[in-house]
């Protein structure tokens, strides 16, 4: 068995990743303030223009970033990882979604057949070894998406979690600057623009589904709990490996 503690594994503060950082924080402090829709004009029209693209689950509050980026440029690349663990309404929403917001460029990404093959022969990795079953799944095919590119734009927000109320509006992970124009909107916030714009509910929400992932790893939300409890629910792991900080998993604190 590899040793797997290190996934997805150490990151090194090169000159150009500091150079990436400081522009990060340039970024950040020249958009402070200005409206997610202004935010994601600019990054796409002018700061990364044809070197950007959007990355989503399709889940329960991603048609907010994937109507506001169609508004802007429907041929924006929109990255969906297919995990062939999703649930059958995730599939259904994602064809609904594109369908009504109009969406042209919709790059869907899977794993290597032969590391599923190697790394979950039976089919259970999940159970096993969350962390290798994320990496083998999701990481290694994203970084493969993203090569093209310079920078992305996520769906991420302060409210979702206690590890990601620390999030910028411009971060650096490895290579590339990461965008999260939503990172201050609460959950009234997200209704009141899935109303205004007339955009369906992912189905599994009216089940407590706040938060959806791949289904053998995905619950729905109790009562009092945060909208990504249901995500590796009684387990430490919090993010599936695409977003990491320093080169370590992101974990619960206890």
């Amino acid at each position: 068995m590899r040793d797997t503690s290190a996934f997805p594994g150490p990151t090194f503060e090169t000159n150009a990743r500091l150079e990436l950082k400081d522009r990060a924080v340039g970024l950040s402090a020249r958009y402070a303030g200005q409206s997610a829709q202004d935010v994601l004009r600019s990054v796409i029209r002018t700061d990364f223009s044809g070197r950007i693209g959007l990355v989503s689950s399709f889940g329960t509050e991603a048609a907010v970033m994937l109507h506001m980026v169609a508004q802007i440029d429907p041929y924006v690349p929109v990255i969906f990882l297919d995990t062939w663990k999703h649930f059958p309404e995730t599939l259904a929403y994602r064809d609904t979604l594109v369908r009504k917001i109009g969406l042209c460029n919709i790059q869907t990404v899977m794993p290597h057949p032969d590391g599923v093959r190697a790394d979950d022969p039976n089919d259970d990795l999940h159970a096993r070894n969350p962390d290798l079953c994320c990496h083998v799944r999701k990481t290694l095919p994203m970084l493969a998406a993203l090569r093209g590119l310079g920078a992305w734009i996520t769906g991420r927000k302060r409210g979702q979690a206690a590890t990601r109320t620390d999030m910028d509006l411009f971060e650096v992970q490895d290579r590339w600057i990461k965008v999260n124009p939503l990172m201050d909107w609460s959950a009234d916030d997200v209704a009141d623009y899935y109303s205004a714009h007339d955009l369906p509910d992912h189905p599994l929400k009216a089940q407590g589904y706040l938060s959806v992932g791949c289904a053998p790893c995905t619950r729905a939300v109790k009562p009092g709990e945060d909208a990504r409890a249901g995500r590796w629910a009684d387990s430490d792991k919090t993010e599936c490996g695409i977003h990491f900080e320093n080169g370590k998993m992101v974990r619960k604190k206890s």
